[in-house]
């Protein structure tokens, strides 16, 4: 199995669960314990994985791609045009996939939610935690979520899952850490990438199991629900197609044509190869050589513009994930049957803006990233196991959003620069 792709052996772990959930059913059972528990064994031991490094992989990226920016100095023009770029884009795309979720309810059917469908279920005390989390709320709660972001014990956030003040903190922290002298700076970045890199490898390392974790996730729902499952999973999945889609062939060309004023299809022709590449390996780390190069030769932009904004976007501006993680949240609210007042989806839009900074651009780190909305809202996170279902995918599909976004902002501040020849030969 080792020498299959990952995305594979995962499409042949959901086919084997569904075959070996249909048969066994849910009484099914072997020496004394039934299949439904093993199941269970295997998808709860891949989401506590999962769980167990929400937190340091998270502040170490957040604090390496704010440290990356440089001191004071290196925040001015350049590092002003491309964080505000990043972060108008990432809330446009949050925003779209906002709009799409609430347009076509994935997780409502004939206005009832598929909660029964997918095996979701909200029990005794959790019922009044996601309860109290999203009902009865005004707009004066937002002050709340603000107050959230600063949290009186560091410790405390990281340990009880409040993620909104322990991004903010890395956010801070990174900062500051650049302000400091050379000597502390260095030892200090050091120690966070050594981190941050070391997360990413214990992250892909348990992506090794995620076919036994979907094959346990996905068992057991077959097992409890039959297929009904699969039907608001397709939904969701046409759900979130058509919102990347929207932002990438409109949204992001918009901005290109009226911003940058540059004819899209051209951009779209020099960025081909970068973004089939990122389709493929579903990285947009790891297709970073590739868009270096597809923007600097294809698309005409200095070297100076797309080594400073490029790998800064790899790090912090990922477009389709902050989609995404905003319509998996709703669309799990809207499956447990829970009111999604204003303030529920202000509080989803400013913690996918924000998970979206620290969320590493390997295969379905964003998983990750929406525990951290799930929490945030009131909700289990074992529910992002259906996820897992369509995951590769649409892993796919946001990483090439990823992947353009960051070559549309290098060239619309290589514009900004009043630099020459950008797109002019595509």
């Amino acid at each position: 199995m080792r020498k299959i792709k990952l995305h594979w052996q995962i499409l042949i772990a959901i086919v084997l669960a569904a075959i070996a959930g249909s048969i066994s059913g849910t009484e099914a059972s072997i020496l004394g314990v039934t299949f439904v528990q093993i199941y269970d064994f295997l998808g709860t031991l891949f989401m506590n994985a999962l769980r167990m490094i929400i937190v340091p992989l998270i502040m170490s990226s957040i604090i390496v791609g704010i440290a990356n920016l440089g001191n004071g100095s290196d925040l001015g023009r350049l590092g002003g045009k491309t964080l505000l770029y990043y972060a108008f884009t990432s809330t446009l795309a949050i925003l779209i996939g906002l709009f799409f979720v609430n347009l076509m309810s994935p997780g409502l059917a004939g206005g009832v939610p598929v909660g029964d469908q997918l095996n979701l279920t909200l029990d005794g005390d959790a019922v009044a935690s996601a309860v109290a989390s999203v009902e009865g709320r005004g707009s004066g709660d937002i002050v709340q979520i603000f107050l959230r972001m600063i949290p009186t014990n560091i410790v405390a956030a990281a340990a009880e899952g409040q993620m909104l003040g322990l991004i903010f903190f890395s956010l801070v922290f990174g900062f500051f850490m650049s302000q400091i002298p050379s000597k502390q700076s260095e030892a200090l970045l050091t120690l966070w990438r050594g981190i941050s890199e070391t997360m990413m490898k214990i992250t892909m390392w348990i992506m090794t199991f995620a076919p036994y974790g979907v094959f346990g996730l996905v068992a057991e729902t077959v097992a409890a629900t039959g297929f009904s499952a699969f039907r608001p999973m397709l939904f969701f999945f046409i759900t979130v197609l058509l919102a990347l889609a929207a932002h990438t062939f409109i949204a992001l060309p918009l901005i290109l044509k009226y911003v940058a004023k540059v004819r899209p299809s051209r951009h779209f022709r020099a960025m081909a190869p970068a973004m089939l590449t990122a389709f493929s390996s579903a990285s947009s780390s790891a297709t970073l050589p590739l868009t270096m190069e597809c923007v600097e030769k294809n698309a005409g932009v200095s070297e100076r513009t797309t080594s400073f904004v490029l790998p800064l976007g790899a790090t912090i501006n990922m477009d389709g994930t902050a989609l995404y993680e905003c319509v998996a949240a709703i669309f799990l609210a809207q499956a447990y049957g829970l009111e999604l007042t204003f303030v529920t989806q202000f509080t989803i839009v400013l913690v996918a803006l924000l998970t979206s900074i620290g969320v590493a651009g390997i295969p379905a780190a964003s998983l990750v990233a929406i525990t951290v909305i799930l929490t945030a809202i009131g909700l289990p996170v074992e529910a992002i196991g259906l996820l897992l279902v369509t995951d590769r995918v649409l892993d796919m599909c946001r990483s090439a959003v990823n992947i353009f976004s960051d070559s549309c902002g290098a060239v619309i501040i290589a514009k900004s620069e009043k630099e020459t020849g950008i797109l002019e030969g595509v």
